[in-house]
């Protein structure tokens, strides 16, 4: 059989990539949930061949899995909105703080644009009635959001019971695709790629543990009002690569001006911030995670965008496992070894423009 050119090769795989993307970008309310539910049913796979070998049957060992994992979530969900409620509670003072800071930030203005406080108070009411005129569309946005967000929790555990169920059928079908011959490279792959999600997972899930008590505790220390808070918040958004650190950052300021009157403490929830996240960019998440997912930096933050661009917060978050498992696949194929190149952090020295033996690595 004829081999195709590679320049026909390299088109029909970009091509590929713009069908794909298309793919999620216009069906992704049926893949997000679908591969959340994946990856959640990997991380759930200990417990279920645990209570498998405890003898228990295949349903009740899938229905206990969940069970555990909705409790954690549940306990989760708890936890965060006692701290809400602890934020709601002193409402009061916020308006008082916010009050000072609006008065500091107003005499700021008029001193350096000469722009009187009334004129500011007028251009926010105008901003404010801008915003209300377009409520109707901003609340029937927000209710068809919630919709989707109800009905995307509502179909992760019917989507994790029937793939676990089913476990055995889907591998059956991948084993299927491919020849004989072929079949020990597949179950490398498989077990590569089960071993890194889980690690992932299990990696992200202690790493949300340890930062809101560190961050959580060091912020307590230091007297800082809804410590524990922003710890919660900034763990869960650090969860988004990259994008989410950012974020926490903007939300753990805030929060800090509507407790205090002083900008002191922002100083503080900023330093505190950052010697918890070089603490687990450095040292600890490595040494949880080890060195599996081996994603560069660049196709990182491009994928986290491409993600969020695609799909949403969901994209965002998935992103990283999901370019993980593709490496994983590149590297055991010799016709796409070179986007296993592309997506690792395995770097040469020296320039393949000079270096010859760099321009195609075995």
């Amino acid at each position: 059989m004829q081999q195709l050119p590679t320049t026909v090769k390299r088109s029909i795989e970009l091509l590929g990539l713009c069908l794909l993307a298309l793919i999620v970008s216009n069906g992704r309310d049926v893949i997000t949930p679908l591969l959340m539910a994946f990856f959640l049913a990997i991380l759930l796979l200990p417990i279920y061949r645990l209570l498998v070998r405890w003898k228990l049957p295949r349903v009740l060992a899938i229905f206990f899995s969940i069970l555990a994992a909705a409790t954690v979530v549940a306990g989760l969900v708890w936890f965060f909105s006692m701290q809400i409620g602890v934020l709601i509670s002193d409402i009061p003072e916020i308006q008082k703080n916010l009050n000072i800071h609006w008065q500091n930030i107003s005499g700021w203005v008029n001193e350096k644009t000469n722009f009187t406080s009334r004129q500011q108070l007028t251009w926010l009411q105008d901003q404010a009635n801008g915003l209300l005129g377009n409520a109707g569309s901003y609340l029937s946005g927000a209710a068809l959001s919630l919709t989707s967000v109800f009905v995307f929790v509502g179909l992760l555990p019917i989507y994790i019971f029937l793939i676990l169920y089913y476990k055995n059928l889907l591998l059956q079908f991948i084993f299927m695709w491919f020849q004989p011959d072929n079949h020990k490279t597949v179950k490398t792959t498989l077990t590569e790629a089960e071993s890194i999600i889980k690690s992932y997972l299990i990696g992200l899930l202690i790493q949300i543990t340890y930062i809101t008590i560190l961050l959580g505790g060091l912020l307590a220390i230091l007297g800082i009002k809804h410590a524990l808070l922003i710890g919660i918040i900034f763990a869960i958004l650090n969860l988004i690569p990259y994008v989410g650190a950012l974020i926490g950052n903007i939300i753990g300021v805030l929060l800090t001006l509507t407790s205090s009157q002083d900008l002191t403490p922002i100083i503080e929830v900023l330093l505190a911030i950052a010697a918890v996240q070089f603490l687990d960019n450095n040292i600890l998440m490595p040494r949880i995670v080890g060195s599996k997912v081996k994603l560069n930096a660049l196709v990182s933050i491009i994928g986290v965008i491409v993600g969020g661009t695609l799909a949403g917060i969901a994209g965002m978050f998935l992103s990283l496992p999901v370019m993980a498992i593709f490496k994983i696949i590149f590297d055991h194929s010799k016709s796409f070894r070179q986007w296993g190149v592309l997506l690792g952090d395995e770097s040469p020295e020296k320039s393949p423009m000079t270096e010859t033996e760099n321009r195609d690595p075995e």
